[in-house]
């Protein structure tokens, strides 16, 4: 397995919070909350040692980073229902079709930045 796309997703995610505390003109984030979608692709445990790793020398050092982990999300365009699922299966859970849409759970997102 390569790290190096964690790597990629923490500098990216570094940047954003440099981005972030000029904005608010801080100099230092305590708290970095991300949600992670199961199907996002990214290893929860390689992205914290990645950026336990990358932190230091920026404005996240010492910071603290939270992953909230999000199940695949989908809704029905057979009978309008959503259902959440752990595993990849696109599929309904209420009805079993397969005419589904992803609501959430391939993407990563930086939801929250606590700063001083």
């Amino acid at each position: 397995v390569s790290v190096m796309h964690e790597y990629s997703i923490v500098q990216a995610l570094l940047e954003q919070c440099e981005e972030h505390a000029k904005a608010n003109n801080s100099a230092k984030v305590t708290k970095v909350v991300t949600k992670i979608g199961k199907l996002s692709g990214v290893e929860p445990h390689l992205l914290q040692t990645a950026f336990e790793t990358f932190k230091e020398n920026s404005v996240c050092d010492g910071a603290e980073f939270v992953m909230n982990l999000q199940d695949l999300k989908l809704y029905c365009n057979v009978c309008n229902q959503e259902s959440e699922q752990s595993e990849v299966r696109y599929q309904c859970l209420h009805c079993q079709s397969t005419d589904v849409s992803v609501l959430d759970g391939e993407d990563m997102y930086l939801m929250t930045l606590e700063m001083e």
